[in-house]
C-alpha cells in the first residue's frame, strides 16, 4: 500500500477528455499561493478547461529543470534549501566546541565523503575484499552463506511501499499482519539492477534499449573492477535478471496487502521454495532461530530459489560480484561514480547532470545517520509555535473526516463505529520522533568513506532486526524529520508529518488559513484519508489486517472506489503508456477525501463568514502544490513503477469536489467538467 506522501515530478504535454495538459509533482506549491487570485492564475485559460495550466503556467513558462535532475518543482526547491541549511550547520559543528558527539560523528561522515581526492586516490581498492569473498566461494553452500548475508532492510511494503532491492531478496521488520502483538520479518522479492519486471519483459523499442544499455552498462562495470570476459560475463549476469524478473510479481500485486499476507515457517520453505538451504540463508542473514516470516512475494521465493539450484556457480559469483560493485559505486572513485550515473542517471532517468558533490554527500549522510541528522535540523529550524499550530490543523481535519462518517447515508452504524474508533486512537507525530534512537554503536571512522557506508547500512539492518526482540513502538517514525514529506502508516494507525516539511510553501506561518488548508491542510488530509482508502480500509484500529466492513458496505466502496479508478485509467500522458488506475487508486482516493476533508474543515475555521475569494484562494493554493516539470524518462519510469498518479492528474481530483465548480463558475462543456452524478463521492 502506498502510505506515504510522495511527490510525483511531472511536466509534458498530455491529453485529457480532448484538453491539453502539462503537468508535475504533488503538494509542491510556492509562495505565489499568497497573491491574490488574479495574480497566480493564467486568465487567458478557463479553470474549467486545465485547472492546473490556469493556476501554474507563469511557473511553468520561466523554470527550467536544473541540468542534476530528472525533474524539479516547489518540492524540489524547499528540499534544496533544507539540504543547504543541514550542510552550513555541519560546517559549523566542527568547530563547535560544544557540539555533541552525535553532531560530530554526522559531521564527520559527511567531510569524509566530501574528501573526493583521498577517495579518488584509493580507486577500487576499498571493494577488493568483498570482490575477493565471492572469488573464494567454492559451492552452493558459499553460495548460499554469501546470499543470506547480502540480505538488508531496505525494502517497505506499507509505509514508504518501497519495493526495491538489488539484493536477491529484502528484508522488513514490523507488525504482524493478522498478530499485533510481536513484530515480524516481511520477505520481498528483489535481485533486479533496473527498476521493475516490466523493464525487462515489456516489449517496446523504448525497454528493449534500455536493456541493451543496461548488459553494456554490467560489462563496463566489471571491467572497471578488473573482471576478464567483461561482455561474456554480463551476458549471463542479464540472462539471470532476466529469469529472476520473470518470477516477480507485477508492481499493482505487490501493492496488494492480501496477497502479500502469506506466513511461512521453516518447513514451508523447504516445501514451497526448494533450492536454498534456507537455514544457512537465514544464519547467515542474521535471522537464526526465527521460524516464521511473512512472505510478501512467494512467487518470487519459489522461483528465485529454483533458479539458485538450476543456474551454475560461475554465473550466480559474477552476479554477486557486480551488484556489490554496482551498489557501492557511488562510493568509489569518479570512473565507477561517473559509469553508474551515465546509466542510472541519464539513459534511465534522462538526467544529463550529475549532483554535485556536496548532494551526494548529504545523501549518504542522511542514509546512514538519518535521525542524527534530523536532531540536528530540527533543533534549529522548527519552532514550537509551528508544531502546535499544525497540531491544531490536524484535530480540526481529523473533526471534518469524522463528520464525513457520521454523514454517509450508505455505511452501516457497526462499520461507522469502526471507522471512528480508527480516527480516535489515530496517533500523530509533528516535527520529529518522540524519542530519539541511539547511534552510539555505529562506527564513523575519519579517512574510511567507503567503510563507513558499509557499515551504516550494516548497523541500520542489525537496527531492524532487534525489533524482533522488542516490544512493539506504535509511535516510532519511518521517515526522519528533515525528508519533505509525510506518511500514514496502516500497522500502527499512525501518520506523521517531518518538520521539513512544515515550512514555505507547504506551510506558512504568514499566509491565510484558506491557503495553509489548501495547500498543507490537503496533505494532512490526504495521510489521514490513507487510513479508509482501498488498502488502509483492510486494517482496523489496532493496525490488524481484518474485514470489520459490513458486506454491503465494502460492496458501496469498491464501486465507487471503481469509478475513481476508471477515471484515472482513462489519462494517456503518451499515446503507448495509460495510467494505472488501480495502481494509484490508493493515492487518488487519498487526494480525494484528503482535499475534501481540508476544505470542511477550512470551512468550520470561518464561523459561517465563507467568501468566494478564500474558495479560491483554497483550491489555488491546492494547485500550486502540485507544480513540477519531469523529463520523459523519467515520467515514463514513474507511470510504470510509481503508486501516485503524475501530478497533473492529481491537480484534477478539484473536478470531483462540488464547491470548485461553484468557486471558478466552471460549466458544462469545459474539459474538466464532470456532471454532478459522474462526480466521484467516496467519503
Amino acid at each position: 500500500m502506498n502510505t506515504s506522501w510522495t511527490p510525483i515530478k511531472t511536466a509534458v504535454s498530455l491529453a485529457i477528455c480532448g484538453a491539453a495538459f502539462a503537468f508535475a509533482p504533488a503538494f509542491a506549491q510556492t509562495a505565489a499561493q499568497t497573491a491574490p487570485a488574479a495574480k497566480t492564475a493564467n486568465m487567458a485559460m478557463l479553470p474549467g478547461d486545465d485547472f492546473f495550466n490556469f493556476a501554474n503556467r507563469e511557473w511553468l513558462d520561466k523554470t527550467e529543470i536544473p541540468g542534476d535532475r530528472s525533474s524539479w518543482g516547489a518540492f524540489q526547491s524547499i528540499a534544496e534549501d533544507t539540504n543547504q541549511r543541514i550542510v552550513k550547520m555541519f560546517d559549523a559543528i566542527e568547530t563547535d566546541k560544544n557540539a555533541t558527539a552525535e553532531a560530530r560523528k554526522v559531521a564527520t561522515f559527511y567531510h569524509t565523503f566530501m574528501d573526493e581526492a583521498a577517495i579518488e586516490a584509493k580507486g577500487a581498492a576499498p571493494i577488493k575484499p568483498m570482490l575477493a569473498k565471492i572469488d573464494a566461494i567454492k559451492d552452493k553452500a558459499g553460495l548460499t552463506r554469501a546470499l543470506g548475508a547480502s540480505l538488508r532492510a531496505d525494502v517497505d511494503p506499507l509505509n514508504n511501499t518501497n519495493f526495491f532491492t538489488e539484493n536477491v531478496f529484502g528484508i522488513w521488520i514490523a507488525q504482524g499482519l493478522t498478530d499485533t502483538s510481536r513484530n515480524m520479518p516481511y520477505l520481498l522479492q528483489g535481485g533486479l539492477g533496473m527498476p521493475d519486471r516490466a523493464y525487462y519483459l515489456d516489449q517496446n523499442p523504448k525497454m528493449a534499449d534500455l536493456r541493451t544499455k543496461y548488459q553494456a552498462y554490467i560489462a563496463a562495470m566489471l571491467k572497471l573492477a578488473g573482471y576478464a570476459d567483461s561482455d561474456a560475463r554480463a551476458a549471463k549476469i542479464f540472462a539471470l535478471e532476466t529469469a529472476i524478473a520473470k518470477t516477480h510479481a507485477t508492481r499493482e500485486d505487490s501493492a496488494d496487502v492480501l496477497k502479500g499476507n502469506n506466513t511461512w515457517t521453516m518447513k514451508d520453505f523447504a516445501a514451497k521454495a526448494p533450492g536454498i538451504d534456507w537455514k544457512a540463508f537465514f544464519n547467515a542473514a542474521g535471522l537464526k532461530g526465527q521460524d516464521k516470516f511473512i512472505v510478501w512475494h512467494p512467487g518470487a521465493a519459489t522461483g528465485e530459489a529454483a533458479l539458485m539450484a538450476s543456474t551454475d556457480l560461475a554465473t550466480w559469483k559474477d552476479y554477486l560480484a557486480f551488484h556489490q560493485i554496482n551498489h557501492f559505486a557511488p562510493n568509489l572513485s569518479k570512473a565507477f561514480v561517473d559509469q553508474r550515473f551515465a546509466f542510472y542517471g541519464t539513459a534511465l532517468s534522462g538526467t544529463p547532470q550529475q549532483s554535485v558533490r556536496w548532494k551526494r554527500a548529504l545523501a549518504a549522510t542522511n542514509t546512514a545517520l538519518d535521525q542524527p541528522v534530523g536532531h540536528v535540523y530540527v533543533e534549529k529550524n522548527f519552532p514550537a509555535e509551528d508544531k502546535a499550530r499544525i497540531k491544531q490543523m490536524v484535530t480540526n481535519i481529523i473533526a471534518a473526516f469524522s463528520k464525513r462518517i457520521e454523514k454517509l447515508d450508505w455505511m452501516a452504524p457497526a462499520t461507522r463505529a469502526q471507522a471512528q474508533e480508527k480516527l480516535k486512537t489515530l496517533y500523530v507525530g509533528v516535527g520529529y520522533p518522540d524519542k530519539w534512537d541511539s547511534y552510539d554503536a555505529l562506527k564513523v571512522v575519519k579517512g574510511d568513506a567507503f567503510g563507513n557506508v558499509v557499515r551504516g547500512e550494516d548497523f541500520h539492518t542489525k537496527q531492524e532486526l532487534a525489533k524482533l526482540h522488542k516490544k512493539i513502538d506504535k509511535t516510532e517514525w519511518s521517515m526522519p524529520p528533515q525528508l519533505v514529506n509525510a506518511v500514514n502508516m496502516p500497522l500502527q494507525n499512525a501518520i506523521v508529518f517531518p518538520a521539513a516539511i512544515l515550512q514555505p510553501p507547504f506551510y506558512d506561518p504568514k499566509a491565510s488559513d484558506a491557503t495553509n488548508y489548501g495547500a498543507i491542510g490537503t496533505v494532512i488530509g490526504h495521510e489521514i484519508s490513507h487510513s479508509f482508502d482501498d488498502q488502509g480500509a483492510q486494517f482496523d484500529a489496532q493496525g490488524k489486517l481484518r474485514d470489520w466492513w459490513t458486506k454491503e458496505d465494502m460492496e458501496h466502496f469498491k464501486k465507487a472506489s471503481g469509478k475513481l479508478a476508471a477515471q484515472y485509467s482513462a489519462y494517456k500522458p503518451f499515446p503507448d503508456l495509460a495510467i494505472n488506475g488501480n495502481l494509484t487508486l490508493s493515492e487518488n482516493l487519498a487526494d480525494l477525501a484528503g482535499l475534501s476533508a481540508a476544505y470542511d474543515a477550512y470551512r468550520a475555521t470561518l464561523g459561517g463568514k465563507a467568501t468566494a475569494e478564500g474558495d479560491k484562494q483554497f483550491f489555488l493554493g491546492f494547485a500550486h502544490s502540485e507544480r513540477s516539470k519531469i523529463r520523459e524518462a523519467q515520467l515514463r519510469r514513474q507511470v510504470m513503477t510509481d503508486g501516485h498518479a503524475p501530478s497533473q492528474y492529481r491537480a484534477a481530483t478539484v473536478r470531483n469536489i462540488d464547491a470548485w465548480y461553484d468557486a471558478f463558475g466552471v460549466k458544462q462543456g469545459q474539459s474538466l467538467y464532470l456532471a454532478p452524478a459522474d462526480r466521484v463521492r467516496v467519503w
